[in-house]
């Protein structure tokens, strides 16, 4: 389920804020919703996994947290990241 050193490294690159950035808001939603997609096409194929279902719910919840966050503190930086990322 994890990301590849590569593909993690890329999706980084695309959301950081600036050269060395690696833990601002916008990469951890970027990642955890890559984490979700990934996870989401797990279940679909293993319906029974509960231990992932329950990993999944913890992510959904942290990029929640981590997107009220983002609103709450720059309206146009939530803006901007829920547009580039697809979400809502």
């Amino acid at each position: 389920m994890s990301l590849n050193t590569d593909y993690k490294n890329k999706i980084i690159s695309d959301h950081r804020t600036h050269e060395k950035d690696t833990g601002s808001p916008e990469v951890q939603i970027a990642l955890l919703t890559e984490r979700i997609n990934k996870l989401q096409s797990h279940l679909q194929e293993h319906r029974h996994d509960e231990h992932s279902r329950r990993g999944l719910l913890k992510m959904v919840g942290k990029r929640r947290r981590l997107l009220r966050y983002l609103a709450q503190k720059d309206e146009s930086r939530y803006a901007e990241v829920t547009e580039k990322i697809g979400l809502k």
